[in-house]
Parts: structure tokens; sequence; C-alpha cells
């Protein structure tokens, strides 16, 4: 399994947003997984109790594993928060960009607790999750561009303004729809991008990359059916 790299450290850490064993298993194998994101509606989705699936992950994956809260009331997304630490230590508890969950949040932090302030919009939003001492914020770049603006350009200016004020906290790049998101959240000086699994697949592809490995592998064997004959001989 990939050992997490240390928080602030520079690099750009791809997570998963899935909360599919599968996928996540893959990943692992693959040893570029530094961390996952899950929603309440994702983990609907997989047929198990919320506890046992995030336990399932978490023996998985040694990074961070943001884990939602599911409340409007602060009180108990604080008792919910807590209870969802008991399950690992690399549990990063979700708390929403509302007046209730930044409360909420702000304790949390108070008790030592990672939080991940989640469904961000504008940069006053994310000077307020850096205010509470947050360990991440999630700017949702695609649900931005879904109504008209510019999901980048919001990255950009959080990526900015934390600079500028040398905040601590970690712009995680969310809600990314295709590798140039990706991309672009890495050229941006983004901390972490957490994308679908579809999005990571397709990290890996370039058709010339396809070409030059039809064409290795032909030459290859040709190469080895040559040498067979001369041996032959």
């Amino acid at each position: 399994m990939r050992e997490s790299r240390d928080l602030y450290g520079g690099t750009l850490k791809l997570f998963l947003d899935t909360a599919h064993l599968a996928d996540i298993e893959t990943a692992v194998r693959w040893g570029i997984l530094d961390g996952i994101t899950t929603n309440p509606s994702l983990a609907a989705k997989e047929g198990l109790a919320f506890r046992d699936l995030i336990r399932e992950i978490t023996d998985r994956v040694s990074g961070p594993v943001s884990a939602e809260v599911v409340s409007p009331d602060a009180d108990e997304m604080v008792r919910q928060g807590h209870d969802l630490r008991t399950i690992a230590d690399n549990v990063v508890v979700k708390v929403p960009m509302t007046r209730e969950g930044i409360t909420a949040g702000a304790r949390l932090v108070e008790a030592g607790i990672p939080i991940n302030v989640t469904l961000v919009f504008s940069t006053a939003q994310a000077i307020l999750a850096a205010t509470i001492g947050a360990t991440f914020v999630s700017p949702f770049l695609g649900r931005v561009d879904d109504i008209g603006n510019d999901g980048l350009g919001l990255l950009s200016d959080i990526v900015g303004t934390y600079a500028a004020q040398g905040y601590e906290t970690e712009v995680l790049a969310a809600s990314l729809r295709h590798p140039v998101h990706v991309v672009e959240a890495a050229r941006m000086g983004a901390d972490a991008a957490t994308m679908p699994f579809a999005v990571m697949d397709k990290l890996f592809d370039h058709p010339l990359t396809d070409i030059g490995n039809e064409r290795f592998n032909r030459d290859w064997e040709a190469y080895q059916a040559a040498l067979s004959g001369r041996a032959k001989a």
C-alpha cells in the first residue's frame, strides 16, 4: 500500500471520490492513490452500513478518508464527527459550508479532529474554512461550471488567496469532470484533487502511447521469432 504523502508536502495528492471498494482496490494497486473522499450519495450506492463502509475503506487506504456528517444541527454534527473518528485515525470529518457546519467544524478542530469543509463555491466561503483551521477545503469546480461560471477561475482565486494569507488549510479541488481539470488543478497549485474513478483511469490514456506499445510488442514478437528460427537452424 502506498504511504500517504505528508500534509502540506507541496505536491498534488490524487484522491478518489468514491465509496466503491473495487475501484479503490484498483487505484491502490496502481500505486497512485493518496486518499478518498466520500459523501452520502456515494455511500448509498454500496449497500453497507455507513460505519462498516468507512472501516472497509480505511482498511485499504492509509491516507485521508473523508467521511461526511449528515445533520442540519451543529451539536449533532459534532457528535457524529467524534463517532466517525473512532473508526480509524485517518478519518477526516466532512462538514458542509453552512453556518451550522462551520460552527461544528470549529468545535471539531478545537478537539483535535481534522475536517474537510465541503460544498464550497466561493473564495469567501474558503476563507471561512481556513479561519477555523480546516485541514481541507473542497471547492466544487464542475458544479460551478454547470451554472455557467468559471470553476478553474474559482480554484485559482482560492489558491492565490491562501498563499497571500499563509493559510495552512489544503485546497482539495473537487467535482472534477475530466483530466484537464486535474492537470489545471496541479498547474494552479492545488494541494489535492479528488475525482471519480473514470477520470483517474483516463489520466493514463493517450493514443500515441497505445500505438507505441502496440508497435514495440509487435517488434518484440518478431524479434523473438527470428531468434527462435536461428536457434533451430
